[in-house]
């Protein structure tokens, strides 16, 4: 663990067998295994965390959104997003597993997005499938790490639960796949820090200024200029709370030629001033 400002920062590391990539266990496990301050602390990791809550109920954080989760919620963090792990008297199984570690299906891209929804809800139809898949998955784990084994069974089990989870109806819709925004979403990912000019995203990715905004609203009900501001604003709320930068350091760095223009953004989006939010 790294610690940076206010954040921890984690990296992967398997407390059973070193060298492998993922890791399936309780949530009282790990709750056991960590101390009450790093339980309550905000982090973020460099691998993907999945959450089944099979049990009672709690309240997690993911980028400064809190979520209750019950019987049923499926919740994924995915690398770089900040978080606060469950609080409450959830039971819950969870998947731990680095980016490199699933088989490369396409099929499991948009669960595995850096974009995609933090939390799911299984409907209760499915919830018997998926929680065996999560099972069947801690089973192999556990004679993994006795054994030592190849893992390619292992990949293929979560592969095979990637794929189930893909499958699910979610909030975001049918839209939320399509390539065009996907690719939009990529670039924004690439130049927030660079440029907040819908019509330059527009360009880089071949449409018209009208018709990425057309994908965007069809996707997310959403104006591309709104969700490229949206972003920027989130890694504002990162920075200010993973680093000590001052607010006119970080307004630079997301590309603000003066510190008042990003004071006057960021109020406007989160609704307080920088130093409001990170207090």
């Amino acid at each position: 663990m790294v610690k940076s400002g206010q954040v921890a920062q984690f990296g992967f590391s398997n407390p059973d067998r070193g060298r492998l990539g993922m890791e399936v266990l309780d949530l009282a496990v790990l709750r056991r295994r960590l101390t009450d301050d790093t339980l309550t602390k905000v982090h973020r990791t460099d691998f993907h965390q999945m959450l089944l809550v099979t049990a009672g109920s709690c309240t997690t954080m993911v980028d400064f959104v809190d979520h209750t989760c019950v019987p049923g919620t499926l919740l994924h963090v995915s690398p770089g997003r900040v978080l606060r792990l469950p609080q409450g008297d959830a039971e819950a199984f969870m998947v731990l597993f680095t980016p490199a570690f699933p088989p490369p299906l396409d099929g499991t891209r948009p669960v595995l997005s850096p974009f995609g929804p933090a939390v799911r809800t299984i409907p209760k139809a499915e919830r018997a499938v998926v929680t065996r898949a999560v099972q069947d998955l801690r089973q192999e784990y556990r004679r993994n790490v006795l054994t030592n084994e190849p893992v390619d069974l292992l990949r293929q089990l979560l592969g095979a639960l990637l794929l189930r989870i893909a499958r699910l109806p979610h909030d975001a819709g049918p839209e939320h796949s399509d390539a065009r925004f996907e690719r939009f979403q990529q670039e924004l990912e690439r130049s927030f820090a660079a440029t907040r000019n819908a019509a330059e995203y527009a360009a880089r990715i071949g449409y018209s200024l009208r018709s990425l905004n057309r994908i965007c609203l069809a996707a997310t009900g959403r104006s591309a200029k709104a969700l490229i501001d949206a972003r920027v604003a989130l890694e504002a709320k990162r920075l200010l709370v993973h680093t000590d930068l001052s607010s006119a350091a970080i307004g630079h760095r997301l590309g603000f030629s003066e510190a008042t223009n990003f004071t006057k953004f960021f109020t406007r989006e989160a609704g307080m001033s920088p130093g409001a939010f990170r207090q």
